[in-house]
């Protein structure tokens, strides 16, 4: 019986599980387990003891199940026959797979029968190291993906070709009308397909103890030369134009209405602007109405005050305008004594200019110092006599003040009014202020004088 001293492996990373063409080993037999590796002992068609990375004596504790099971056979006796396997556990990349056969698929959308096909890659990986050693190994001296020898390995390839195909038909066309995935535009949905059918992979190679981290569909096969895929392509081309046009109309409705919104806006900041500038002339016009009935106001209220003025001392504005002609006419004779002469004296009243007012008032003296030239006419030799009702010096014709006191004359058909001291016509209110001049008896309602003290008609007392 021929024993070895170490055991290892230190083959390639296709192989999935490798047995030791040795099996008769002594307690003081070395076990060499590399990383991404797990050891197997295989004895009476049971694993027993299993051992990741590193260096092991085959003593009794470092194989406790093993030394059990020689313990009750050998007595404790070496050497020892056992099986040991070794299990790689470093990822398997890039293993291609592919259907056998056309997939059947009717477009959800259109209803037309296609026939499509499916290849790519996927990564493999044991997950359980006895699950996989018990369940595909047997009497196999190794499994692989690809290669298949006689007695020696078995090919994963080959077990799961039929578990691949058969998911990948049961459930591509499933996960494309469920993520509602055009076939047109199936290459860009190839990750989203790829995890849908791994999802639905994996638990038939666990069930083996091996998993499949990644899962990819590198190319889904369309049917180019098949009528109905060619009218379903037309069809998508009409369709997407008509899309594009749809997208067009609306980009144009949507700039029509961001026009028409630009240009409302810019209505109504020029209506806000306008109104703004109306309001200002607005406020403007009232402000200088405001300014022009202030100012007239004042000037009615400086009217007023000049009018009470002038009717504390009682005079009006006509008396005022009279005392000036009459102020005109005292120069005017002084300036005729002193140039002499009834020819020098009428020069000196024609550059005087004196109006109509002044003529009238001063008629009477003229009339005196031009006899010679103007005789009198019988009318005006028959006028009545008027004198001054404060200090009885005859006044002429038309005279406005006395000559001689300066005391306002007052026609005998006029009257001062006590309210205003306007000179008006005599009747019972004033023209002017609207003051009631005649005392009604408030018994009788008869009118009674001025300064009476008892009504005329009744005797009630005033």
């Amino acid at each position: 019986m021929k024993t070895i001293d170490i055991i290892k492996y230190e083959g390639d990373n296709s192989t999935f599980i490798w047995k030791h063409p040795c099996e008769d080993f002594t307690s003081m037999t070395q076990l060499i387990v590399h990383e991404s590796q797990e050891a197997i002992f295989f004895m009476n068609g049971q694993a027993l003891d299993l051992f990741g990375p590193g260096r092991y004596t085959l003593e009794t504790q470092n194989i406790p199940q093993v030394g059990k099971l020689l313990e009750r056979t050998t007595g404790g006796d070496t050497p020892f026959h056992c099986e040991v396997y070794f299990i790689n556990k470093t990822v398997q990349m890039a293993i291609k797979w592919g259907t056998d056969s056309k997939i059947r698929f009717l477009d959800p959308i259109l209803g037309i029968p296609l026939e499509i096909g499916a290849c790519g890659e996927l990564n493999l990986a044991v997950s359980d190291s006895r699950k996989l050693l018990v369940k595909l190994v047997g009497t196999m001296n190794g499994i692989a993906w690809g290669t298949e020898g006689s007695g020696f390995t078995k090919s994963i390839q080959n077990s799961f070709r039929p578990l691949i195909s058969t998911a990948v038909k049961t459930h591509l066309s499933a996960a494309i009308k469920a993520e509602n995935i055009n076939l047109l535009e199936v290459d860009e949905n190839l990750t989203k397909l790829s995890e849908a059918l791994r999802v639905n992979i994996v638990p038939g190679f666990e069930e083996y103890g091996l998993t499949i981290p990644q899962f990819y569909i590198t190319n889904i096969a369309l049917p180019e030369n098949d009528p109905n895929f060619r009218r379903m392509k037309e069809l998508h081309t009409v369709s997407f134009q008509t899309r594009m046009i749809q997208a067009e109309a609306l980009v144009k409705s949507a700039q029509a209405d961001a026009d028409a919104e630009v240009t409302a806006a810019r209505r109504k900041v020029e209506m806000e602007r306008q109104l703004t500038e109306t309001e200002v002339a607005k406020r403007e016009a009232e402000r200088d109405l405001i300014r022009a009935q202030t100012e007239a106001q004042a000037t009615k209220m400086a009217g007023f005050a000049e009018a009470e003025v002038m009717h504390a001392k009682g005079y009006n504005q006509k008396d005022v305008l009279a005392a000036e002609v009459q102020k005109a006419y005292a120069e005017g004779i002084g300036n005729m004594t002193i140039n002499g002469g009834a020819g020098g004296v009428a020069g000196d009243m024609i550059g005087l200019g004196v109006g109509m007012a002044a003529a009238g008032a001063v008629a009477p003296q003229l009339g005196e110092m031009f006899k010679g030239f103007n005789p009198t006419t019988p009318a005006e030799a028959q006028a009545p006599e008027v004198k001054c009702a404060k200090c009885g010096a005859p006044l002429p014709q038309n005279a406005i003040f006395c000559l001689e006191c300066g005391e306002k004359v007052v026609p005998t058909d006029m009257i001062v009014c006590p309210e205003c001291g306007n000179t008006v016509a005599k009747g019972k209110f004033c023209p002017e202020c609207g003051h009631k001049f005649a005392t009604v008896c408030p018994k009788c309602g008869k009118d009674v004088p001025a300064g009476a003290k008892f009504c005329l008609e009744c005797g009630e007392k005033l």
